[in-house]
């Protein structure tokens, strides 16, 4: 295909929005004609006239879907596609992709996980307030910091971030177990000294949950109430994948009675969470604002890895990463 292409960028606000579009728009060679928005809505005609619609976590909706006849693919700049409406795309015939074995993000992801494990272990923002406030915290903190040696390391989803993640616990000499609906293969299992069992199994035995499963209808409150309550009062959750895959209010509720040690959260439902949502006040937790996925390096990558897909299927090539 030699003829110009509409390619529409849609980049939210909250994760660069149009000075991070127009970097990607950059990306694309003469060909390719690229309008940069912050949302779909931004501008019908584009919308209407693209063939492509590349989003960076902005929602392409079955509205969106409707109103734009020529569209031929949906482009995911992220490992995630929950927001895209995949029913719409499938009743379109439109294939949706990922940047999924890109590994874009896998280093950063697995570097803020350990980051947020680390800060709990540590007590590192309690620490750094109490003294910042003239507060020789440490009478106080030292019965809570711990040590990542020698605790089970659960993960939930070990795929390609999973994997990163657990290659670090196992140098700290953690032990780990995981769960999910395919065994990993065996020879990552003996690299990483890995062993599958069920959920439930998992959360009742893990001193440290992290969550690496992509949010679908099916693990949307993966941890709930009653999951929750299986974890020991001494574990730590951290969540860098989507916020949804964690129901937030019972997270608070176990955070605020003491049912557990703590929780690092990478991820909120919705972004950015509303300034009433209990986790920010709840104890225990080190939060950030969705960062694990966007250092200066993995953003060129990600931006690499979605402009290359859709090139290589301008060139006819089947698109890479398709999940719908």
């Amino acid at each position: 295909m030699n003829e110009l292409r509409n390619v529409l960028a849609v980049v939210s606000p909250h994760v660069g929005g149009r000075t991070a579009g127009a970097a990607l728009a950059g990306l694309f060679p003469g060909r390719a004609r690229v309008t940069v928005v912050e949302s779909a809505d931004e501008d019908p005609a584009a919308l209407r006239e693209a063939h492509v619609v590349i989003t960076g976590l902005g929602p392409v909706t079955a509205a969106h879907f409707a109103a734009a006849p020529a569209l031929e693919l949906v482009q995911c700049a992220s490992h995630g596609y929950d927001y895209v409406d995949l029913d719409a795309a499938r009743a379109r015939s439109v294939p949706v992709c990922t940047i999924g074995s890109s590994t874009a993000e896998r280093q950063n992801v697995a570097e803020q996980t350990f980051a947020l494990m680390l800060a709990l272990a540590k007590r590192l923002v309690p620490a750094h307030t109490a003294l910042a406030e003239g507060d020789w915290a440490l009478p106080r903190l030292q019965s809570s910091i711990t040590e990542l040696s020698g605790k089970t390391l659960g993960v939930v989803g070990l795929g390609t971030i999973g994997t990163e993640v657990a290659r670090r616990a196992a140098a700290f000499d953690m032990r780990i177990v995981y769960s999910g609906p395919e065994a990993a293969p065996s020879e990552t299992e003996a690299r990483l000294g890995a062993r599958r069992v069920e959920l439930e199994e998992l959360l009742r035995t893990s001193d440290y949950v992290t969550l690496h499963a992509p949010l679908t209808d099916a693990t949307r409150h993966l941890l709930d109430a009653a999951r929750l309550a299986l974890l020991k009062p001494t574990a730590f959750v951290v969540n860098t994948a989507r916020g949804a895959l964690i129901d937030q209010e019972a997270l608070a509720d176990a955070l605020e009675a003491g049912a557990l040690a703590g929780a690092g959260l990478d991820v909120f439902d919705p972004e950015p969470p509303p300034a009433s949502l209990r986790l920010l006040r709840a104890p225990n937790v080190v939060l950030s604002p969705h960062v694990a996925g966007v250092t200066r390096e993995t953003l060129v990558r990600i931006a690499l890895a979605a402009v290359q897909n859709v090139l290589e299927y301008f060139e006819g090539k089947p698109p890479r990463d398709v999940v719908s």
